[in-house]
């Protein structure tokens, strides 16, 4: 089988590379970087260097593959971060469409049935919308929790005042995810292409409250008496903007702890929550946390 990836050597782009490689699939990795090449082709993949917002170039590199794995690489440089994510998910569609690509997975996230008010994930929303009006095109969404890498956020917040926090609520539940278990699934649905028509696989490796993840995060540092503190919205933002975080982000970022502190970014799945969580619970994360603070 062909395969696209999208995403570059990303947290998940990578392992879901490696694991269709290592079961003998043709590989091809999307990355805008040219120094990136070299490393894909060492992985024993195919390297296409562009740009996502060139739709020539993904039409050329998305055909004759069996299947796509798409996702909205980050960038913080956007005027208008949910517009972005958006025009790229149209670029996706676009090239879809002109390349006759026929199984898509795709990388959303929790909280993308929201066309407003959660932030960058709203953008998802478009991105979803987009995939799901190509006609005769499978596709299916992942839509993941909040990653663990995003707890890494915290490091400079605990040595500098003692404290983990957020404005997610007092004491919220937060459904998180490991990347590789993201891969996983990803690399199992690309590989079976049991999918018809669009649809939806939640992910999810654990749910813990806040305070939990500050006391399994402390532990792993040797300081289990870290507090998770409930910030307040203004005091949130704030927060960001003095840490050098663009406004643009800083507010989305906010505006989607605010759909997590409300329930509504969880909703639709807790409706469908999926059978098994992944492999990595956070306390085996936990170690990578350790590592970093230490190097940090």
């Amino acid at each position: 089988m062909k395969y696209v990836v999208t995403g570059s050597l990303g947290n998940i782009s990578k392992p879901l590379a490696e694991k269709l490689i290592a079961a003998g699939h043709d590989v091809t990795v999307v990355s805008s970087k040219d120094e990136k090449a070299a490393v894909i082709e060492e992985m024993g993949a195919e390297a296409a260097i562009g740009s996502v917002e060139d739709v020539g170039f993904l039409t050329e590199a998305f055909t004759d593959a069996d299947a796509v794995y798409t996702m909205v690489p980050p960038y913080f440089g956007a005027a208008d971060w949910k517009k972005y994510i958006a025009g790229i998910g149209e670029n996706y569609a676009a090239a879809i469409k002109a390349s006759g690509v026929k199984n898509v997975v795709n990388l959303s996230s929790m909280g993308a049935h929201m066309p407003e008010g959660c932030g960058p994930v709203s953008g998802l929303f478009f991105v979803e919308k987009a995939l799901n009006a190509l006609e005769g095109v499978n596709v299916k969404h992942l839509r993941p929790g909040f990653f663990y890498p995003n707890f890494l956020g915290q490091i400079a917040m605990i040595k500098s005042m003692g404290i983990m926090g957020g404005n997610y609520g007092e004491n919220a539940t937060l459904v998180i995810v490991h990347p590789e278990d993201i891969a996983d699934v990803a690399a199992e649905e690309m590989q079976n292409l049991s999918f018809k028509g669009k649809s939806i696989r939640n992910i999810a490796s654990d749910e813990k409250t806040t305070n939990e993840v500050a006391a399994i995060l402390g532990k792993a540092i040797g300081k289990p008496e870290i507090p998770w503190v409930n910030f307040k919205d203004e005091d949130t933002l704030g927060g960001m903007l003095q840490a050098g975080i663009p406004e643009e982000i800083a507010k989305n970022y906010t505006e989607m702890g605010v759909a997590m502190r409300s329930g509504e970014m969880d909703a639709e799945y807790k409706k469908n929550k999926p059978l098994e969580f992944g492999k990595s619970n956070l306390e085996v994360w936990s170690r990578v946390f350790a590592a970093v603070y230490e190097q940090s």
